[in-house]
């Protein structure tokens, strides 16, 4: 009787998934089975799916990941990974210099590790965000060693989005971690102070507080070199349609409040969710702050990354912004699985909201290939990207 009554739940879950989803069926077996072909193996062939404008090439930097999500350098230029499934981070010696040639790993059994960000004046601290905490670790770059980790406090865990990202930089004179913290839900009214928002603290982990609120999942920060402005991609929430609401770019503010639950894009009012009534529009500046860019439903921005003037790359890719979209899991006909460029002008400003592919081919008729995730400039290598469904670090050249 008892393995009935499992059997019957297990059809009603069922059903209620398809309710929920079974429209975007095709866009959730995209995102989630494995990937179609070894990219690894392939991508020095005539079969290798991915598209790159002229002059330049894609090569495997690092294979057999799991899943390698953030990615760092250190001060000899090796690569700092996070692993989240493996609850590993481990390093990618440099290529050109180590003579290490071994994947080396720094940490392990954690709980979902993600954020990353090294601090270094007379020594150097590797703080890691896990799921649950945020950690300082002393780092010997000499010698590839983690030692004395620091708890620094603790954050809410469980729900939806489990990454937590971080990003070192100087307010008001004083350096801070900024922490993102996603939402533990698609849409909802949070009883938690620290989920759906990008908090701040001391780099010795004290003064923990809310830096910025309404910000469903801003998985990836990255800081503006002209503006100086902290960027932020922001995935929107699901389940109102193929087209609707558009994820965003954010241009991050002390105290201000970007949307979510409410809402969304330029200022939006989520009715679907929101059914109050309002004396004002409740979706309007200064009371909440639009985005900057509008990115297509479903995209799943992850890493963004400003190419720096000293790259040796043709100047015209040179003054750009790079996003790395994930690729869509409930839309009924996939999008994303590509990297994007967005040119700036001379103050660091978007020309236009409309992206120009930069890496595109993932996304094929049978499946996807490989979703990229993070994104990683070095002035005489060129870009890095980490791929979390092949398992790969690619390395993006230029050649004249």
């Amino acid at each position: 009787m008892k393995r009935i009554y499992i059997f019957i739940l297990i059809i009603i879950f069922g059903i209620l998934i398809f309710i929920l989803i079974g429209p975007n069926i095709r866009g959730i077996w995209t995102a989630i089975r494995p990937p179609v072909g070894d990219i690894a193996k392939i991508i020095d062939t005539p079969e290798n799916p991915l598209i790159l404008p002229s002059g330049f090439s894609i090569s495997i930097y690092a294979d057999n990941l799991v899943d390698p999500r953030v990615m760092i350098f250190d001060q000899q230029k090796n690569i700092i990974v996070s692993i989240p499934s493996e609850g590993k981070i481990v390093l990618i010696p440099n290529k050109s210099s180590s003579k290490i040639n071994k994947l080396i790993t720094l940490l392990s059994n954690l709980n979902r590790p993600h954020g990353l960000a090294l601090y270094c004046k007379i020594d150097c601290k590797l703080y890691v965000a896990e799921t649950n905490a945020v950690s300082a670790y002393d780092y010997d770059f000499n010698n590839l060693t983690l030692t004395n980790r620091k708890m620094l406090f603790d954050l809410p865990s469980g729900g939806n989005h489990f990454s937590r990202t971080l990003l070192i930089e100087n307010i008001d004179g004083e350096d801070k971690l900024l922490i993102s913290v996603g939402s533990s839900c698609n849409v909802c009214n949070e009883t938690d102070i620290f989920r759906a928002k990008i908090l701040s603290s001391n780099l010795n982990g004290g003064d923990l507080k809310v830096f910025s609120s309404g910000l469903r999942n801003s998985v990836f920060m990255a800081k503006n070199p002209i503006s100086k402005q902290i960027w932020a991609t922001e995935m929107a929430r699901d389940l109102l349609g193929d087209d609707i609401p558009p994820d965003e770019i954010n241009i991050i503010q002390q105290n201000k409040n970007y949307g979510w639950p409410i809402c969304y894009g330029k200022n939006i009012h989520d009715t679907n969710f929101d059914k109050n009534t309002y004396i004002r529009n409740p979706c309007m500046e200064p009371f909440e702050i639009p985005s900057y860019i509008d990115i297509p439903a479903h995209s799943a921005p992850l890493g963004l990354a400003f190419a720096p003037m000293g790259l040796s790359w043709p100047l015209e890719y040179k003054n750009s912004l790079y996003v790395a979209f994930h690729g869509s899991w409930n839309r009924t006909v996939p999008t994303g699985y590509r990297v994007v460029r967005y040119r700036l002008d001379a103050r660091g400003e978007i020309i236009s909201e409309n992206a120009e592919d930069f890496i595109s081919g993932w996304l094929t008729q049978g499946g996807a290939s490989g979703r990229p995730v993070d994104i990683l400039f070095d002035e005489n290598l060129g870009m890095f990207i980490s791929d979390d469904k092949a398992g790969v670090i690619y390395l993006v050249s230029y050649k004249q």
